[in-house]
């Protein structure tokens, strides 16, 4: 995003993803005017930012995330204020986001660029609480649809993640993972073993596609995973512990599904992505990017990982303190 175009394509992107999420009323405008403002600092004050304009990933709204890489702010709390400017402009941008939306998440390090992600739900909507939740899914460059597909079954204290590449991208991958996201949310309660086996039986008829399952309950997860889509528990001080999968395409040539438990101490992330966001990011990053709340993290890691010739999903799942 590096033209004043974009700001004009941001907003009616913006107002017509709020349609789509069924919102209605002033709220697709109220988007609009979220995505021009924030397009509009990303090309004033920026380099090398973009926009993300998707539903939420629990299903209550719409979600606005900015990224860029620089100059950042030392105080972005001044920044919000009315009437602040570093560019003799009106300066009502960051004051303005902040009072349209329902939800402002701002973070930001001088040198090294900032992420906004701001919020807009329906009025009455009910928040389920819990751990912080980000997705960002992308398709490939060139692509209208992306291959890629992620889905969450939510019982009491437990979450349950499917991360799913169809093999390839464009359409056909996308029939795969489709496919494989509704016997998801049909079988979501069974025993990850189970579960992955289901989909096999149920994608034969499809390109097949690489899968990731995740069990994640106070104090531990569960991983169950065939081909490359990567799994990862981060914590506060740095620490990254990868999580392995087997090789093999579900609905094709599945191995014996293999389930590995790890803790998952209060305040760590579960990472997952598709092979579209490279995995540099695990080999030595920063603790001040773990402690990202999870949409930011998802956002940082795929602006800065991504690989445009193939479709890319980041999900990012904070956790909570268990006995266990």
């Amino acid at each position: 995003m590096d033209h004043y175009s974009a700001v004009h394509m941001a907003a009616n992107a913006a107002r017509a993803t709020a349609e789509l999420c069924a919102l209605g009323g002033s709220l697709p405008e109220r988007a609009a005017v979220l995505a021009s403002e924030l397009a509009s600092n990303v090309v004033k004050h920026a380099k090398d930012g973009a926009l993300y304009l998707q539903k939420s990933p629990d299903g209550t709204g719409v979600q606005i995330i900015a990224v860029d890489r620089g100059p950042g702010m030392a105080d972005p709390a001044l920044c919000m204020a009315d009437g602040y400017t570093s560019t003799g402009t009106l300066g009502s941008g960051l004051g303005a986001v902040q009072r349209i939306a329902d939800e402002l998440t701002i973070r930001s390090r001088p040198g090294e660029g900032t992420l906004v992600c701001a919020r807009l739900s329906a009025p009455g909507t009910r928040r389920v609480n819990g751990p912080g939740l980000g997705a960002l899914l992308m398709p490939a460059q060139g692509e209208e649809e992306s291959g890629d597909h992620w889905a969450m079954v939510r019982t009491e204290d437990t979450r349950t993640f499917a991360v799913i590449d169809g093999l390839g991208h464009g359409s056909t991958a996308a029939e795969a993972s489709r496919a494989a996201v509704g016997i998801f949310l049909g079988a979501g309660e069974l025993p990850l073993p189970e579960l992955l086996e289901s989909l096999h039986v149920g994608l034969r008829r499809t390109r097949g596609a690489a899968v990731a399952l995740l069990r994640q309950r106070p104090g531990s997860v569960e991983h169950c995973g065939v081909g490359n889509v990567r799994v990862a528990l981060t914590t506060p001080d740095g620490t990254v512990r990868r999580m392995a999968p087997r090789p093999g395409v579900v609905g094709w040539n599945l191995p014996a599904p293999y389930v590995e438990r790890i803790d998952a101490p209060a305040g760590s992330s579960v990472v997952v992505h598709t092979d579209g966001v490279g995995d540099a990011w695990a080999r030595n990053p920063s603790p001040a990017t773990l402690r990202l709340p999870a949409p930011l993290l998802a956002a940082a890691l795929a602006h800065g990982h991504r690989l445009s010739r193939d479709d890319a999903t980041v999900l990012v799942s904070g956790t909570t303190k268990g006995s266990s």
